[in-house]
């Protein structure tokens, strides 16, 4: 009887590693709804009493498991891709077709302490125009390439003299930098920044507390704001144009920046001192030489970057009005004007605060851009920058689907602006869902009579919904990251590239599936050589054209 219990148990085995290896392979190719019927089917005793695992099967799944995480612990960042996720069937690798690049024209002022324009930070330059000199892929057999991190992302990237990526990345325990191989996406070299503080109020994933923003000037030098309310000037390379983080220079805020408070972001003024400006609202200014530091209280919280102009103004949006700020003749920092917006009666869902989502965009003749969050739709809005008046405003999306938490893109007479209502954090895109989305560029129009008004050009139904989107003046094109929905539950994730002319979309590549290719806020960045950087939540996907 004994031996026939063994001879029954080593019949059940085989079938039963027959039918995960169909499970595995069916949820691969179908997607996750694949798991949830099996798991449905546990609900008939007589199977569940199959499926019930020896303890041999289940330490061999353990130890199974556990190597696989000390082979992914051992290497080094970037050695393996990011793991593919379920669904590569029934998700599209590509639709539409290659595009014939259609120039914009955009005159963007290189700023004299910043890397060239395209290179130097997350909104490319010192307008925060999201516009880059620099082609993206046009569509032409595009190939993905990713690298793994572990669950870590890199919010801003930068590129040297050397074509280098630089990143500014973070997991939940703080932010780091790395200088990256753009070929690999490996770090060459590390530095460790100081852990990231608990922020009442705020989620981790939420806290940008010195961990979004940064600037390489135009020495190559990345120049970053600490947790512990410093600012570092840190070299790219070495003297044989090696890879490095050296840090050159440190100036201390925490006089004028005090323990509960933490440094958002960091750009230069066109006479070269490193303006910042704190969440709680602080803002001023560092004589680089002296390391002299003049303050401003606001007293409004910040929550994104600035923009800065060729006549020394500075433009900062709060949760509460758009400021322009200068350096009064005492040489401190006042403000110019201030011009409250409707910042609505809540944080809407797809925001990290109550208020205006976007950092101001400078755009040509005078006018600097930002959103709303006025209810039941938000506003692109134009101000002039002399006084700070409203030249006209006009509501984007749906009633109660209307929310941005991403830079405006300009595109010279107007602007792009992306929706982010209803993205809540990584969870609300899984099993194949999405958000609301679209995309609606904004022009300013002069009329005969000199009236300017603000008139809808195009909109979009694409959900991207967290992207930091970019154009390429060079092709014309308006690259983001899309999230489309699936019956399936797939989760796949898309490079999209809308004609920014008429808004049609143009083609799109799958990137990746599952969760780990979540972008969460990072932004779509182009590089010199026309490939197309997202960071995601586990590393980095890289998408060009194929070249024969």
């Amino acid at each position: 009887m004994r031996g026939a219990g063994k001879s029954r148990a080593a019949g059940l085995r085989f079938p039963r590693t027959i039918v995960l290896v169909a499970l595995a392979a069916a949820t691969w190719a179908l997607g996750p709804l694949v798991v949830l019927v099996a798991l449905l089917t546990l609900a008939v005793p007589r199977v569940r009493r199959w499926w019930r695992p020896t303890w041999r099967v289940i330490a061999g799944w353990v130890v199974g498991v556990l190597a696989v995480v000390g082979v992914v612990v051992a290497l080094p960042d970037g050695a393996l891709p990011i793991p593919p996720g379920a669904g590569a069937v029934v998700t599209p690798g590509y639709t539409g077709r290659p595009f014939t690049a259609q120039p914009v024209e955009l005159d963007v002022p290189q700023h004299p302490f910043l890397a060239p324009n395209g290179l130097s930070s997350m909104h490319h330059d010192a307008w925060a125009t999201d516009a880059t000199v620099h082609p993206g892929p046009l569509g032409e057999s595009p190939r993905v390439e990713t690298a793994w991190y572990g669950l870590e992302e890199c919010a801003t990237l930068a590129f040297d003299r050397h074509e280098r990526l630089v990143a500014l990345c973070g997991d939940l325990q703080g932010p780091r930098m790395h200088v990256l191989d753009p070929e690999s996406m490996r770090p060459l070299v590390s530095k460790d920044l100081p852990d990231r503080p608990d922020v009442e109020g705020k989620q981790p994933w939420e806290n940008l507390c010195a961990g979004a923003y940064f600037y390489l000037d135009a020495e190559d030098r990345a120049v970053v704001a600490t947790t512990d309310r410093r600012v570092l000037v840190v070299a790219t390379s070495d003297a044989d144009g090696d890879a490095d983080l050296t840090t050159e220079a440190t100036y201390d805020l925490s006089a004028e920046v005090p323990a509960d408070d933490c440094l958002i972001a960091v750009l230069p003024d066109w006479q070269g001192r490193i303006w910042f400006v704190s969440q709680d609202g602080r803002t001023g200014f560092v004589e680089p030489g002296s390391g002299d530091v003049a303050a401003l209280e606001l007293d409004e919280e910040i929550a994104n970057s600035f923009a800065t102009d060729t006549d020394g103004a500075v433009y900062v949006v709060t949760t509460a009005a758009l400021y322009r700020l200068e350096v009064s003749p005492a040489g401190l920092p006042r403000v110019r004007w201030r011009t409250p917006y409707d910042r609505g009666s809540r944080q809407k869902s797809g925001q990290v605060s109550q208020g205006s989502g976007t950092t101001p965009t400078i755009l040509p003749g005078g006018v600097v851009a930002i959103t709303d969050n006025a209810s039941p739709r938000m506003h692109v809005q134009m101000y002039g920058t002399r006084r700070g008046r409203m030249i006209c405003q006009v509501a984007v999306f749906g009633d109660d689907a209307s929310a941005t938490d991403n830079s405006l893109v300009s595109v010279g007479t107007g602007v792009v602006v992306e929706n982010n209502a209803g993205y809540t954090g990584p969870w609300r895109t899984v099993l194949g869902r999405t958000t609301p989305g679209g995309f609606a560029r904004v022009d300013l129009v002069t009329g005969e009579d000199g009236e300017r008004t603000c008139e809808t050009v195009w909109t979009s139904e694409v959900s991207a919904p967290t992207s930091v989107p970019k154009l390429s003046l060079a092709t014309g094109l308006l690259y983001a990251y899309e999230k489309r929905s699936s019956v399936w539950g797939a989760n796949a994730w898309y490079l999209v590239a809308l004609d920014v002319r008429t808004g049609r979309t143009a083609y799109r590549v799958r990137t990746g599936i599952g969760t780990l290719f979540n972008n969460h806020y990072s932004a779509v960045t182009l590089a010199p050589d026309g490939s197309a950087y997202v960071a995601t939540l586990a590393g980095m996907v890289r998408v060009r054209d194929r070249k024969d």
